[in-house]
């Protein structure tokens, strides 16, 4: 080939490219952005829409439906889910892959503008946002002191803006936090007195805290601007507040109401190790990388920390950075010991550091190429990407080999260094393009692949073509032009590593016997591969399934509920309680954070729920595994009373929601109440389910206020004034607003405590009529108490409930299976049904969509080789190589204890291109020699023997360089490991039934074809 000729004349201009290829690709590395996984890209939007005050029951009817309604016409829409709760609705719409999800957007929000008017008028405006599983904190910081007030302070004015002028910070988020606000605590004997009403004092303050401006005037040749100035500026200003009363008198609003500098009433807590704080969640810009926005926060918090009040504490909680940064670095070092290992290989084989130097220069060579390859493309540096490189790194020095042999080969015959570097490189490129393509087109068929399968193979599939790609360009250019200038004594037997050459040879010796035992045998060879094959079926029971194998990142969450309605008070006992059981973890336990009645989600949880968020010590700190320690928390926690309490891990898998999610779909959410307690029944006792859970509730404890029209239109009241009245008397009502050293608070009107808190207070409500009566509020409306909804869930224009589980000590697939049929034990009634989504069905859909994947690429190696050959028959006979990897990648499994994955079917899909290459190398050499004139069976106990050593280095380069991986070595390992076992062991036992098996199949297909053309020519001799 000319390049091989160009690379060996002109040995500069390929130093010169190589140079510059490692420059390009230090500087690529640099800038590459550095995440645990690849961005996953999930078409789906949010609607969120506030409705303060109204029931679940009124937000559903009034909010959700209407804009479900809306949005269900626009294009690409696949779901559309609703969730509504009290003050909140949250409708999630889920998109067709590959739709364009701006162009959604934009359909939405059309949508949206057109509903938006016949929404209540106290529903605030709905937001419109894009779903980004990307924009999670990268790290929670907490301030800790005495005071919550002053932590607050300290927080807004100190910390939050240095922090969000980092680079890379996109927004900072602070809970637990106090917010100022003035109260005006109202005098309800003082209002009655003087006849004012609670709106009269806000309409005169909102009207007189302001500033106007009222026209020009000249003065001389200038105009002076006309500004009326009333704005508060002091908290003696709003007390002074002229208030008009209805006989015409003036009171001011210190006589009315007393006026404190105070705070918001507290919904939530937050704990940092015990102890009273503030937390900060920092997130990054989109683009940004995790873990320099990381170690810039932790340079900016040793600034903030020196101006910062002695009895505060500032300390990260959570930092994400760091179980990438170990991800990474044990990733990186299992490639350093897979290619270490390869050298070693290559040098017991070659018996010459020189010829292991010029194939060795190809893995790093092409390891710095992929990373240029990388950034050009936009991919992430993370565990996947970097795997796949570890997994392809010992096929990097595949195609070197194959090229070095035969240059080696033609230096033996006589050959100056010039001309065998030439000659050998120039007649087996061919092969070996041809080799490398059968790799690579496996990885073609990923279009036909959606979902997280894609978003996962895609970058992965793209990081070991750049790298197959980059050696290949190596083994042409950069091998035989160091071979012309660096072998001229190598590979010289010199009696070094005798040892290893006698080795081989009783391997040859063996392999020879074998060989002409199975060509005697040929019957009970093809039977023995089929039984092997058929057995190792039978191990599909015992291995099970999953989505993808979690990363013991070491968070563990427990979520406490007491009992709906429960006052915040209440729910810091039982977390004093919970707390006090984790003391015995303590030493696994490195930062302990719990919010206390914050909740989760738009509209917030109530007094009822408390979060512990929890970092473990790193895994190779602790004797248990993060699984472990929540099995032992939960049954620590089970004994304390009054609460539900539930222990999880927040280890990375990449699953879209829980392992098994149960959809229950029907007309009525009573009924699927009803029916939602039974499926949690019914699982509860299947092995592996663990802590199933429904989504109804028991129901918030709620007083319906019922008001009579007829009775409240005689006192000239409607329903609106009534309730503004009760919302006043026990929520609040703001006024205005006041502004001081540039913050801006909130001026509330409020009753006293002690008559806003109880039963009694809402019965002894007394509602105010136009005419300036006083009537109690049962003379206008009747209380019923009764048990309200949570929350309402509805899909597609449906209600639905969901049933969630997580598992434990069994794979998800035999879970689901076992769950399915207990589901279908059920009877359910008419018009309503189930189905399986979370995990489960990500599961499903990936492996669906991988199998095709899988039957094309079989398809394309097929169509590569039979270019190669310009055969159709010979590829026939290497593709026999292929169903025996079921054997190896089953057996594998089975050994390693790890059920079948979306990485291990990936191996799978590797493989189908990796195992043909040594049947290519086997049966191109036994054509080559029949060409010569030899015998079938001499050709083929010479090819055999002879093609060992080269098969031998290639497979043992690529399974020995994966040996890392597969021991699942250091953090985050646990994902690449089902597919080094699968190629390790796939690739091992196909590589000795393609020694084997190959050529017995190459005997039956060449006897056939004989027969074939016997009869025709018998067919044509009767004929003429």
């Amino acid at each position: 080939m000319k390049i091989v000729n160009t690379s060996v004349k002109r040995p500069v201009g390929v130093i010169m490219i190589v140079l510059a290829i490692i420059a390009l690709g230090v500087v690529s590395l640099r800038s590459l952005t550095i995440d645990l996984f690849p961005k996953i890209d999930l078409p789906v939007a949010v609607v969120a829409t506030s409705y303060q005050d109204a029931a679940p029951e009124e937000v559903e009817n009034l909010v959700s439906r209407p804009i479900e309604s809306a949005v269900s016409t626009v294009e690409g829409i696949e779901t559309v889910q609703s969730q509504s709760q009290a003050g909140s609705s949250l409708v999630v719409m889920m998109f067709s892959n590959g739709t364009d999800l701006d162009q959604a957007l934009l359909d939405v929000r059309e949508s949206i503008d057109q509903v938006s008017g016949a929404l209540p008028g106290q529903s605030g405006d709905p937001r419109i946002m894009r779903f980004n599983p990307d924009q999670l904190p990268v790290m929670w910081v907490g301030l800790t002191g005495k005071d919550t007030a002053s932590l607050t302070e300290v927080a807004d004015e100190q910390v939050v803006p240095l922090l969000e002028r980092q680079d890379g910070v996109g927004s900072v988020t602070v809970e637990g936090s106090k917010e100022r606000e003035i109260q005006l605590i109202l005098d309800q004997e003082s209002l009655q007195q003087y006849g004012v009403t609670a709106q009269t004092i806000a309409q005169t303050l909102g009207s007189t805290n302001q500033n106007a401006s009222v026209g020009t005037v000249e003065q001389g040749n200038k105009d002076l601007q006309l500004r009326m100035t009333g704005q508060f500026e002091s908290i003696e200003d709003i007390e002074k507040t002229i208030i008009q009363t209805e006989t015409g008198t003036t009171v001011h609003v210190e006589d009315l109401a007393k006026v404190e500098d105070s705070f918001k009433e507290e919904s939530s807590t937050t704990l940092v190790n015990g102890k009273p704080s503030v937390v900060l969640s920092i997130l990054k810009k989109t683009d940004s990388n995790t873990v320099d926005v990381a170690t810039t926060v932790e340079d900016s918090l040793q600034e903030i920390k020196e101006n910062l009040p002695a009895d505060v504490g500032l300390d990260v909680i959570i930092d994400t950075s760091e179980f990438i940064q170990m991800s990474i670095d044990s990733v990186v070092q299992n490639i350093i010991i897979g290619g270490l290992i390869s050298i070693f290989i290559l040098l017991l084989f070659l018996k010459s550091v020189r010829a292991t130097l010029v194939i060795g220069l190809s893995i790093p060579i092409a390891i710095i190429a992929t990373f240029t390859l990388m950034y050009f493309t936009g991919e992430t540096l993370n565990i996947l990407t970097l795997g796949g490189l570890a997994l392809g790194l010992g096929m990097m020095v595949d195609s070197s080999i194959v090229i070095l042999e035969h240059i080696y080969s033609y230096r033996k015959r006589g050959y100056s260094l010039v001309e065998s570097a030439t000659k050998g490189a120039s007649e087996l490129a061919p092969a070996v393009i041809a080799s490398t393509t059968t790799t690579l087109v496996v990885f073609l068929p990923i279009i036909y692949v959606e979902g997280i399968a894609s978003d996962l193979f895609t970058p992965l599939a793209l990081a070991v073509s750049f790298s197959l790609i980059a050696s290949l360009i190596v083994a042409v250019t950069l091998v035989p032009m160091l071979s012309s200038k660096l072998l001229s004594k190598a590979m010289e037997d010199n009696g070094r590593r005798y040892w290893f050459d006698r080795f081989l040879g009783w391997i040859n010796d063996k392999y020879r016997s074998v060989l002409k035992w199975v060509l005697g045998h040929r019957k009970t060879s093809i039977i023995a591969s089929i039984l092997a094959i058929i057995a190792s079926l039978g191990l599909i029971p015992f291995i099970g399934a999953e989505f993808i194998p979690s990363a013991d990142q070491g968070q563990v969450e427990v979520r406490v509920e007491t009992e709906l309605g429960s006052t915040l008070e209440h729910t810091e006992s039982i977390v004093d309680q919970v707390s006090e059981k984790l003391t015995d973890f303590e030493s696994d336990i490195e930062t302990n954070y719990v919010s206390i009645g914050g909740g989760n989600g738009i509209g917030g949880g109530g007094g009822n729920t408390a979060t512990y968020t929890m970092q473990l010590t790193p895994s190779g700190e602790r004797e248990e595994t993060t699984a472990d320690i929540v099995q032992d928390m939960d049954k620590a926690l089970q004994d304390i009373a009054g609460a539900e309490i539930t222990v999880s891990s927040m280890d990375s898998g990449m699953g879209s929601g829980d392992p098994i999610q149960i959809q229950l779909n029907g007309p009525e959410h009573e009924v699927l109440t009803e029916l939602s307690d039974q499926v949690v029944s019914k699982i509860s006792d299947i092995e592996g389910v663990y802590n199933p859970e429904s989504g109804a509730d028991e129901g918030i404890p709620q007083m319906n206020i019922v008001v009579d029209k007829e009775k409240a239109a005689m006192y000239g009241l409607t329903q609106d004034q009534v309730s503004g009245q009760i919302q006043l008397q026990f929520t609040g009502q703001v006024a205005t607003q006041y502004r001081e050293a540039g913050q801006e608070m909130d001026v509330t009107m409020i009753y006293p405590e002690g008559e806003r808190s109880s039963i009694n207070d809402l019965r002894d409500t007394k509602i105010q009529t136009p005419s300036g009566a006083v009537i109690p509020l049962e003379e206008v409306a009747d209380l019923e108490s009764m048990q309200g909804p949570a929350a309402l869930t509805r899909e597609n224009q449906q209600p639905q409930l969901n049933i969630t589980s997580d598992i434990s000590g069994r794979d998800l697939g035999s879970v689901v299976s076992d769950v399915e049929a207990a589901l279908e034990e059920m009877n359910l009634p008419d018009g309503y049904n189930y189905s399986i989504g979370g995990q489960a069905q990500d599961m499903a859909e990936s492996f669906s969509d991988l199998a095709l994947a899988l039957v094309f690429s079989i398809f394309l190696v097929y169509a590569v080789m039979a270019i190669q050959f310009e055969n159709f028959l010979f590829p026939l006979i290497i593709m026999f190589a292929m169903p025996t990897t079921v054997v190896g990648v089953l057996l594998g499994l089975f050994v390693a204890g790890i059920p079948l994955s979306i990485p291990a079917f990936i191996g799978i899909i590797m493989l189908a291109g990796i195992v043909v290459n040594n049947s290519i190398v086997l049966v191109d050499y036994i054509n080559i020699l029949r060409r010569n004139g030899k015998d079938r069976y001499e050709a083929i106990l010479e090819a055999g023997p002879s093609r060992l050593r080269p098969i031998l280095m290639t497979t043992l380069t690529t399974i020995l360089a994966m040996v890392p991986l597969a021991l699942a070595l250091g953090e985050g390992a646990e994902t690449q490991q089902p597919l080094a076992v699968t190629i390790i062991f796939g690739l091992g036992v196909s590589s000795i039934f393609t020694l084997l098996l190959i050529p017995v199949v190459y005997t039956l297909f060449d006897d056939l074809t004989l027969k074939i053309t016997k009869r025709r020519k018998k067919k044509k001799g009767l004929i003429e």
